[in-house]
């Protein structure tokens, strides 16, 4: 048997290659699992844009210099194991490469999952290492498995945003600025922040995609990038920056001396990525969701924490996936040529924002 892997140029996204080899023999404790799918969105892509700065490319490395496989998440099954814990044909959720498999080393055992072992990734976030058991998953089944690689991490990220603010009091503003409004991030947060009382939620975007976001119902007002001067300059605002766009995290600075917080979640906008030095203003602070949900965990107990995280799932992903224009479509493709190709879609920011990407190595 061989495994078949995706792979990207660390300093030049835009690179990749298919790199096949021959599968080694599994060691005591180990299993093998057969990556079936996995979701491609702007958020896999910020893996890969922040793959130095935040370890994203230590999860699956390569033993090739230069090169990286992004991560991504989705479902596959076990086809061999030698671990009493793990059974063959177990379906499983998780962290995955770009692969059409992966080796794992179960550890932490429950009815629910377990983490991997493997040595390289003890030192990352523990959060990413965890592997779920679809048969004992609370989120699993609500939604088809499409829906849920494509919205349920991201998603999960948009309600700590949202938690952390509501937390702080929304560190005193009454608005809250969200660019790239279109991603599924994005649209996730305001999903959550419309619920919230006494703030307003404008959501910044392309003109191309000022129509979709308006359709959301999520926005009180969505503005294109060159429409700021139409929110007056005293606005008490948060920014909430997924595209990463230096020239237009510095223009919100600039035009808004009231901005009491600036929290960076990603960079959608790569071609005008930048760093955040020497802004006016508070300083661009890097949200890293693992953080609140540790803080909430040690609030709420982790149980509490999944059933609120469950409940707000099952709202939003129903939201998300009802009537005659849902704003979720699932597409899924097969073989290598495909994936290449939707890679270099979403990398290029030109999917449609209703398409939702659902890839596969394996051909059908």
């Amino acid at each position: 048997m061989s495994t078949t892997t995706f792979e990207v140029r660390k300093d030049s996204l835009q690179a990749t290659q298919l790199r096949t080899a021959e599968d080694t023999s599994l060691s005591e404790g180990q299993v093998r699992v057969r990556i079936e799918h996995f979701a491609l969105t702007a958020n896999n892509i910020t893996y890969a844009a922040f793959g130095d700065a935040m370890q994203y490319w230590q999860f699956f490395p390569t033993d090739r210099e230069g090169w990286g496989i992004v991560p991504v998440w989705g479902f596959g099954t076990v086809l061999q194991s030698l671990h009493p814990g793990v059974a063959v044909g177990e379906r499983l959720y998780g962290y995955w490469p770009m692969s059409t498999a992966c080796v794992l080393q179960p550890q932490r055992l429950t009815e629910a999952g377990f983490s991997d072992g493997a040595p390289h990734r003890a030192g990352l976030q523990a959060v990413y290492n965890q592997y779920l058991r679809c048969s004992a998953d609370q989120f699993y089944g609500a939604v088809d498995e499409g829906v849920q690689a494509l919205l349920r991490p991201l998603f999960v990220t948009s309600w700590l945003i949202d938690d952390l603010l509501a937390d702080n009091a929304f560190f005193g503003a009454d608005t809250l600025l969200l660019s790239s409004a279109s991603s599924k991030t994005a649209y996730g947060t305001a999903y959550q922040l419309r619920r919230r009382r006494g703030v307003r939620v404008v959501g910044l975007t392309s003109e191309a995609n000022k129509a979709f976001c308006e359709s959301l119902g999520c926005y009180e007002r969505v503005l294109g990038y060159g429409e700021l001067g139409e929110l007056p300059q005293e606005t008490a605002c948060v920014y909430i920056d997924f595209a990463g766009n230096a020239a237009l995290r510095r223009a919100i600075h600039t035009r808004f001396p009231n901005l009491k917080y600036s929290c960076s979640i990603g960079g959608t906008h790569l071609e005008a990525l930048g760093n955040a030095r020497d802004l006016p203003g508070p300083r661009a602070t890097l949200f890293f969701a693992p953080a609140q949900a540790k803080k909430r965990q040690a609030d709420w107990g982790a149980a509490e924490l999944g059933r609120r995280l469950v409940d707000a799932w099952r709202t939003f992903s129903s939201a998300a996936t009802a009537g005659p224009l849902p704003w979720l479509r699932v597409e899924t493709h097969h073989g290598p040529e495909a994936v290449a190709a939707a890679y270099a879609q979403v990398l290029a920011g030109q999917s449609d924002p209703r398409v939702g990407h659902m890839l596969s190595l394996q051909r059908p």
